[in-house]
């Protein structure tokens, strides 16, 4: 049985029975002076009771469930951090209403009984507002005085004092390298795993395509792999985006109001976030800054694995997955030799070195 039948019976028989007492009222008053087409009390009252009837069964949801159910849904978009930070300014908007009702009560008449009623309404706005306003730097500070240090300073062994929650994206985890990053602690704060992200890598896990089910159980392991870990905060978040249906525009949604970056290596969910002022956290744009910087000159060693476009060319992999591509490399196939860096090339899709072998030199 759900709320709004319960709430329309309920409408239905409260109404019915106001629609009863001003029935038998407004019959009383109409037979008081008697005409030839006056009803009785009784068929006043019958009449109005059942209209009272028919506007509660019709009304009731619409003045009880369904507002209370659209409150509920816009306090489950909002943030602890927002809602304790409301709670806050509303305690403080009352306090200082409350030292202000007493000289606004003095007023003459009728300002002595309007105006304090308005001070409480102003001033619970205004505390709200102001406290929501500045929930950053509330929470901050807060987290300044409770570990004995200057507040927004780092602390002691250098961490921040303002931790942050790091939204997760489908494709990070699916990635893997995410559990790698995080152990290393570059990443502060506590990893925030919506539920519709864990439906997705579910929905995955289960295709029947055979790659993308091996890609989605391999997300599990991520995920099992970061929970199992004591210094990585994971959470499982519930909070959801009503009338949203793609997961990138809910992360996007989400991270908006919980002010929040999100954690990805999506290139089309990277540009839309952008747009939308949302602070990205892009894996691949890490590995490329943590690759090694080489100069013209530079020597290194590399193992030629496999020829290259052009005539002549070999191709070999840096340990961090920078390709070389080695002039006259093809007769040095599947042996590891010392090369001279001649160009580095920045493109799209990363890093790549051009050398020659150290022999050519001499």
């Amino acid at each position: 049985m759900s709320a709004d039948f319960v709430a329309r019976l309920i409408g239905m028989i409260v109404f019915s029975i106001l629609g009863v007492y001003l029935g038998t009222h407004l019959g009383r008053l109409a037979n008081e002076t008697p005409g030839e087409f006056i009803f009785s009390v009784e068929q006043y009252a019958f009449t109005i009771g059942m209209v009272g009837a028919l506007i509660g069964l019709i009304l009731t949801p619409y003045l009880t469930t369904r507002p209370i159910k659209s409150l509920r849904m816009q306090l489950s978009r909002l943030s602890t951090r927002s809602l304790l930070a409301s709670l806050i300014g509303l305690i403080v908007g009352l306090i200082i209403a409350a030292l202000l009702s007493f000289p606004l009560s003095l007023l003459p008449a009728p300002f002595g009984q309007v105006m304090p009623f308005i001070g409480v309404l102003v001033m619970a706005y205004l505390g709200v507002s102001v406290f929501v306003t500045r929930q950053d730097d509330l929470f901050t500070l807060m987290q300044g005085f409770s570990r004995g240090g200057a507040p927004g300073m780092a602390g002691e062994g250098g961490a921040p004092m303002a931790e942050r929650t790091i939204l997760l994206d489908t494709s990070v985890i699916i990635d893997g390298r995410i559990a790698d990053i995080a152990r290393t602690g570059f990443l502060p704060g506590s990893l925030l795993i919506p539920r519709f992200v864990l439906n997705e890598l579910q929905y995955i896990a289960d295709s029947p395509d055979a790659l993308r089910r091996q890609r989605g159980r391999r997300g599990m392991e991520v995920l099992a792999q970061l929970q199992k870990e004591p210094g990585i905060p994971v959470r499982i978040t519930d909070l959801d985006v009503e009338g949203v249906r793609e997961v990138d525009d809910k992360l996007v949604i989400l991270a908006r109001q919980l002010r929040c970056p999100i954690l990805t290596n999506d290139y089309n969910l990277n540009r839309i976030a952008e747009l939308q002022g949302v602070t990205i956290l892009n894996i691949n744009e890490l590995a490329n800054a943590v690759k090694s910087v080489l100069l013209p000159g530079e020597m290194l060693q590399v193992r030629v694995i496999q020829e290259g476009k052009e005539p002549s060319q070999g191709v070999g992999y840096m340990d961090d997955g920078t390709m070389v591509v080695v002039e006259n490399g093809r007769d040095y196939m599947d042996q590891e030799i010392n090369v001279v860096v001649t160009k580095v090339l920045q493109t799209a899709a990363g890093r790549m070195i051009f050398a020659r072998p150290e022999r050519e030199n001499e």
